[in-house]
């Protein structure tokens, strides 16, 4: 549905229960001042999730949540259903899913995927995890025209600008005339360390790095959560100890472009 039109949006993505770095974000003057903050999904799935979920929540109307496929994830491993990630992502949902009340859990379960806002200068927007009919799939800025067009076919031919995140790497191209954005990531990005996000204002978009003191950020994630393997997980993937060449390289089967 359609909600009335909102002049400026702030976009963050996967998040992945990293306090201080969306705290970090969130006090930039261009995001903290944004009429709405929409925050495309992957939310709690790290090592703080208790505490970013109510961080999101406290924004109040300020922020509309996107499901990702790591908040469906967290809801089934909470209903003590099967994991069906990979073994790396394993270990940290499953703490993180055990660590959710039952009001985050309803939270998670009630998030919706994706979200279309009309949004001043660009008409209506398509806001999504992987991508708008399924918040686990794959494109990635190099993704064959073939793939997009497949991928956008039941699009209504009035959305010309789509939003998604899941890669976590920080994009903008135009794919058949349609505007496709990915914002990066806050606490898990590829390639570059510090958190990426995206402004859409006035017809325009522009992509935003924060650079972050990666030193006392993993000190904090490791001074407040009580996931057993917390450093480790921060010195991976707060340090982007993962490039974007890897990350690529990773996801390629998973757009199609090879058998897999």
């Amino acid at each position: 549905m359609l909600a009335a039109m909102v002049s400026e949006v702030a976009v963050l993505s996967d998040v992945h229960g990293v306090l201080p770095v969306l705290d970090a974000v969130l006090a930039e003057p261009e995001v903290a001042g944004a009429e709405l903050i929409v925050v495309t999904g992957d939310h709690a799935a790290g090592p703080q999730p208790v505490e970013v979920l109510d961080r999101l929540r406290a924004l109040g109307d300020q922020a509309l949540l996107v499901r990702g496929n790591a908040d469906r994830e967290l809801v089934a491993l909470a209903h003590g259903e099967p994991s069906t990630l990979g073994d790396a992502a394993y270990g940290v949902d499953s703490w993180a899913a055990q660590q959710l009340s039952p009001a985050h859990v309803r939270s998670l379960a009630g998030l919706p995927h994706p979200v279309t806002l009309d949004v001043q200068g660009f008409g209506p927007v398509v806001f999504c995890h992987g991508t708008p009919r399924d918040d686990d799939e794959v494109v990635l800025v190099d993704t064959r025209l073939e793939r997009w067009a497949d991928v956008f076919a039941d699009l209504p031919s009035d959305v010309r600008t789509v939003v998604c995140g899941h890669t976590h790497m920080p994009f903008i191209r135009l794919v058949d005339r349609r505007l496709v954005v990915n914002p990066g990531s806050i606490g898990m990005p590829y390639g570059r360390a510090g958190a990426s996000w995206a402004l859409l204002r006035g017809g325009a978009v522009t992509l935003h790095h924060a650079d972050i003191d990666i030193d006392a950020a993993i000190e904090s994630v490791v001074a407040a959560s009580g996931y057993p393997d917390r450093r480790a997980w921060a010195e991976e993937y707060l340090r982007a100890v993962n490039s974007d060449a890897d990350a690529l390289t990773a996801f390629a089967p998973r757009d199609g472009r090879i058998p897999g």
